[in-house]
C-alpha cells in the first residue's frame, strides 16, 4: 500500500509514521519498515527493505507472511529477495507492536492480511477497531448493480455529486447507454465534465470556499466549513437545491446553523467550533481490538496465483489523484512526479529492464533526451493506446504502470485538455470487474511503434556518484559510531558530555573546524563579509529521514509565493520556476529492482552567507540582509543571469515570459501571438496579494517567506513582545505532513532549530557541498535506514554509478 501517497488518507498516515522515523543519538530507536509493490511509491522509496512482486503474486505473498508468522514456514517466492524480505518482516511482527497493510482490492487478500495482524496482537493496539474510517465506503459492486438496473430501466432518476463515472468507470460505454436511458438523470458538477455532459439538467454546485458544510471523517470527530468568498458564479449548493425540491422554506445555511447550534447548546460553544473548525472528543483517541472471525483457510485457498506476462497496474499519481478531481490544476500538472520527475502528461512507467527490451536504441538511464519511444498498449478487453515509455528503476521487471487522472475531454477545462497534454490517455478502461470489485491490474501487450512523444522531466541526473550532497547509513553504521558524519565533514571529534557514549565527569569540547560556526575558520577562510548579525538570523533544517518527497511544500510554495506555472512547453526548455524542488537520487542495479534505494532532498536557496551569486551582480538585486537572508531585489534585476550561473545549488529561475501579466499594459496581454490565460481576473485571484508578482525578464529564488517574517515581527512589535521561536512558518514547513522542514532563528540558543544544530541532532546535521565554503543557512539531518546491510552507496556495490542512459 502506497500509504504515504495516495492510499485512504495519506497526510494523515505521513504524519504518524514521520514519528517513527525520527532518531537522535541519545534514543537510536527507529521503527522498521517492510514494503512489498509492484510499482515504485515514495512509500517504498522509504521502507528499509523493499522487494518487487507481480500485482498477480501479491496475496501469494501474504499468505506466505501469514504462514512464516503462524508456523514459521520458510516462504517460497519467485525471487530470494521475496523470500529473505517476508522471512525478515515475519520475525519483526512477532515482537509486537507491528503493523501489516495492503492496497489490494480483493477480499481474499485482505482477510489473510486481519488475520496476519490478528496474530501478532495488532487489534487493539497498531490497529483501531474503536475508532473507525469513514474516507472510502464506496461499494464496486454497488456500482456494477445500479448501472444493470438503469440498464433495465429500472431506475427513475440519478443525481450525481462528486463523481464522474462517464469517466472513470471501468467500462464507461456501458454506464453511458444505460445513463441515457433514466427519465431524470441531474449533475451538481462544477463543470462541464464527461458526465455532466451526458446529463439532462446540471445545477453546479457551489465551491468548497463558498460553502456551509460539515464531515465527520472518524466517528465523533467533525470538521466544520464555512464560506469564505461568495460565490464567483451563478452556482446553488446542493444542499439548497435538495431543500428546494423537497419543498423546504428554510435556506441550507439556516438549517445548518440550526442543527449544530441545538446539538453545541449555546452561541458561544457554536461560535468557538466554527472558529476552531473542527469538534473532538476530550482526552486521547479511544483505542480498542475485535476479535477476528474471518475464514482464512477459505481465503487462502481462494486467492489467485501468480500469472505470466506482463502486466499493467492502474495507478493514482500523488499531484493528480483519482477520477481526475485534479487534472484541471495547473499547480498539480506542473509539480514533477516524485519518482519519475515528469511533469503535465501520463506515460508509460517501464522498468530499465524492460525499457532496453522494447527499445535498443536505450543504453542506459538518462533523462537528458526529451523525446520518449511511443508503445502501443492493449489490454486483455481489447482496449489498446498509445503512451511514451518514462524508464523508472525499482519497477517490477514484467510489471508497466499507467496513471490515472489523463485523457480528458476538450470542455472539462483549459489545463486539464490543453495541447500541450495531447499525449495524455484513460487509463480507467483498463481496469476490469470481478464479480464483487474492481481489479487494478490486467494483463498487456506491449508492441513499439515507430513514433517519439516529448515528456517534459524535470531531472536529468539520477545519481549524486557519492559526492557530498546527501549523507545516508545504515542504522548498524550510525549505532557503532555516531560521529561519522562529524569526521567526515572534517569535525575533530573528542569528547561531548551531551552525547551518551561520553562517560560523564570529562570535560567537553566544541568540534574545531565547522564551517558553519562562530570559529576561526569562518572569519579568516574567506575573503567574503564577516557579517555580524546582531540581531535575528533564519536558518532551516530539513530532515531526510522523515521527508517523503510527496511535493506538498512545491505546491505550498507557488501558492504562497505566486510561482508562475510555465506549461509543458517551457518545462521541456528547462524553464520551470519552481523555488523548491525535491531532488530524487537512486542507488542500487538498475536491472535489479530489489536493490534500488531512493532518497529525495528538497532543495531551495541555500540564503548562503558567503553566497556566490551576490558578487558577481553588476546591478547589486542580489544583496544580502542582516538577517541572513540572500534577497531579490526585483525591480533593480536587469536579468543579466549571471547570478543563476554562480549558483552551485542552480536554485535560480529566470522569468524568461510575462507569465502573469505584472507589467502589462492595455494592449500587451498577449504572447507568441495567443493569449495568456493567467491574465484574466478569474486566475489572477489565486495570487497571493502580500507578495510581488514579478515580470518578464528577472531572476527570482526563494525569499524564505519574507512576507511571512515581516508580518511576524509586526505582530510582535505590536504585542510588545520580543518576536517568539515558532512565530513564523514557511509555506514549505507548514504543507509539510510530516514536521520534515523546521525554521526559524538559529542566533536564539533556546530556538528549536538552535538546539537541533548544537545538540539534538549534531551528530546527523550536514550543509551541502559545504567544503565550497558558501556557508549555507539550511542544514540536512543525514538518512538512517533500519537495515543491517551494506550501504547500499558503496561505490563497489553500486552499478548506478556506471549505468548512464
Amino acid at each position: 500500500a502506497d500509504f504515504l501517497g495516495t492510499w485512504i488518507s495519506p497526510i494523515e498516515y505521513s504524519k504518524a509514521y514521520s514519528k517513527g522515523r525520527k532518531i537522535i543519538a541519545k534514543n537510536m530507536n527507529l521503527s522498521k519498515h517492510y514494503q512489498v509493490e509492484a510499482v515504485h511509491t515514495i512509500t517504498g522509496g522509504a521502507a528499509d527493505h523493499r522487494a518487487t512482486c507481480r500485482p498477480s503474486e501479491m496475496g501469494t505473498v501474504a499468505v506466505a507472511l501469514y504462514n512464516a508468522v503462524v508456523n514459521g514456514t520458510q516462504p517460497s517466492l519467485s525471487t530470494p529477495k521475496l523470500n529473505e524480505l517476508v522471512t525478515r518482516a515475519a520475525f519483526d511482527l512477532k515482537k509486537g507492536n507491528g503493523l501489516v497493510v495492503c492496497s489490494c482490492n480483493d477480499v481474499n487478500i485482505q482477510t489473510v492480511i486481519n488475520a496476519i495482524n490478528d496474530k501478532i496482537g495488532a487489534n487493539g493496539v497498531t490497529v483501531n477497531w474503536t475508532v473507525t474510517s469513514n474516507y472510502k465506503q464506496g461499494i464496486d459492486k454497488d456500482m456494477a448493480d445500479m448501472t444493470a438496473a438503469m440498464e433495465a430501466g429500472q431506475v427513475g432518476s440519478v443525481l450525481m455529486h462528486g463523481v464522474n463515472p462517464v469517466y472513470d468507470y471501468f467500462d464507461a460505454k456501458k454506464f453511458t447507454e444505460a445513463l441515457s436511458k433514466v427519465p431524470v438523470t441531474v449533475s451538481f458538477a462544477d463543470r462541464m465534465d464527461e458526465t455532466a455532459q451526458k446529463c439532462k439538467y446540471v445545477v453546479p454546485d457551489h465551491n468548497y470556499l463558498e460553502s456551509w458544510g460539515d464531515a465527520e471523517p472518524k466517528p465523533n470527530y467533525f470538521s466544520l466549513m464555512q464560506p469564505g468568498i461568495a460565490p464567483l458564479f451563478k452556482t446553488r449548493a446542493l444542499q439548497d437545491s435538495l431543500l428546494i425540491w423537497a419543498g423546504a422554506t428554510q435556506n441550507y445555511a439556516d438549517f445548518w446553523k440550526d442543527y449544530w447550534m441545538k446539538k453545541l447548546g449555546s452561541q458561544e460553544a457554536f461560535d468557538k467550533a466554527l472558529q476552531d473548525g473542527i469538534l473532538e472528543p476530550a482526552g486521547e483517541m479511544a483505542n480498542g481490538g475485535a476479535a477476528f472471525t474471518g475464514k482464512v483457510e477459505d481465503a487462502i485457498a481462494k486467492v489467485k496465483k501468480s500469472g505470466t506476462g506482463i502486466e499493467l497496474v492502474v495507478y493514482q499519481k500523488i499531484a493528480i489523484g483519482h477520477g481526475g478531481a485534479w487534472s484541471n490544476n495547473p499547480w498539480l500538472l506542473e509539480m514533477p512526479d516524485p519518482i519519475t520527475r515528469a511533469t503535465w502528461d501520463n506515460y508509460l512507467c517501464v522498468s530499465p529492464k524492460r525499457a532496453k527490451e522494447l527499445d535498443a536504441e536505450l543504453n542506459g538511464f538518462s533523462e537528458v533526451d526529451t523525446k520518449k519511444r511511443v508503445v502501443t498498449v492493449k489490454g486483455a478487453n481489447g482496449y489498446t493506446v498509445n503512451l511514451p515509455i518514462v524508464v523508472v528503476p525499482g519497477m517490477h521487471n514484467d510489471v508497466v504502470a499507467v496513471a490515472v487522472g489523463f485523457g480528458r475531454d476538450a470542455k472539462v477545462g483549459r489545463a486539464a485538455a490543453s495541447d500541450a497534454t495531447k499525449g495524455g490517455k484513460n487509463a480507467y478502461p483498463f481496469m476490469s470487474y470481478n464479480g464483487l470489485t474492481m481489479e487494478h491490474h490486467s494483463d498487456v501487450t506491449i508492441t513499439k511503434t515507430e513514433e517519439k512523444y516529448d515528456v517534459a522531466i524535470t531531472q536529468t541526473h539520477n545519481s549524486y556518484e557519492a559526492r557530498p550532497v546527501v549523507h545516508e547509513y545504515t542504522l548498524e553504521e550510525f549505532r557503532k559510531d555516531p560521529t561519522m558524519l562529524m569526521k567526515e565533514r572534517g569535525q575533530e571529534i573528542e569528547e561531548f558530555t551531551h552525547v551518551p557514549w561520553i562517560e560523564e565527569g570529562k570535560e567537553a569540547k566544541e568540534p574545531i573546524i565547522d564551517s558553519n560556526s562562530e570559529e576561526g575558520y569562518r572569519e579568516n577562510g574567506t575573503m567574503y563579509p564577516n557579517y555580524p548579525y546582531e540581531g535575528v538570523k533564519w536558518g532551516m533544517s530539513i530532515d531526510l529521514n522523515t521527508c517523503t518527497g510527496c511535493g506538498a511544500c512545491v505546491v505550498g510554495c507557488m501558492a504562497e509565493n505566486n510561482v508562475s506555472v510555465v506549461g509543458k512547453e517551457h518545462v521541456l526548455k528547462a524553464h520551470e520556476m519552481h523555488w523548491i524542488r525535491i531532488d530524487r537520487y537512486f542507488s542500487g542495479m538498475p536491472n535489479d529492482p530489489d536493490s534500488i534505494q531512493t532518497v529525495f532532498q528538497p532543495m531551495l536557496c541555500q540564503h548562503c552567507d558567503n553566497a556566490p551569486c551576490e558578487n558577481v551582480c553588476p546591478v547589486s538585486a542580489t544583496n544580502h540582509s542582516s538577517e541572513g537572508l540572500n534577497q531579490m531585489a526585483y525591480n533593480r534585476c536587469i536579468g543579466t543571469k549571471y547570478c543563476a550561473n554562480n549558483c552551485p545549488y542552480k536554485v535560480r529561475h529566470f522569468n524568461w515570459m510575462d507569465w502573469n501579466g505584472a507589467d502589462c499594459f492595455e494592449d500587451n496581454i498577449y504572447e507568441d501571438g495567443r493569449r495568456d490565460d493567467l491574465n484574466d481576473d478569474l486566475t489572477r485571484m489565486v495570487l497571493n496579494p502580500d507578495v510581488t508578482v514579478r515580470s518578464r525578464g528577472v531572476m527570482e529564488k526563494c525569499s524564505f517567506c519574507v512576507q511571512r517574517l515581516q508580518d511576524a515581527k509586526l505582530t510582535a512589535k505590536k504585542e510588545g513582545h520580543p518576536m517568539k521561536d515558532g512565530a513564523v512558518k514557511t509555506a514549505c514547513q507548514q504543507a509539510c505532513p510530516t514536521d520534515a522542514i523546521m525554521f526559524g532563528n538559529v542566533k536564539d540558543k533556546e530556538s528549536k532549530i538552535a538546539k537541533l544544530r548544537k545538540e539534538e541532532q549534531m551528530e546527523r546535521t550536514f550543509y551541502v557541498l559545504e567544503h565550497i565554503h558558501t556557508l549555507p543557512n539550511v542544514n540536512y539531518l543525514s538518512k538512517i535506514r533500519n537495515t543491517e546491510e551494506i550501504n547500499a552507496l558503496d561505490e563497489s556495490k553500486n552499478d548506478f554509478l556506471k549505468y548512464h542512459i
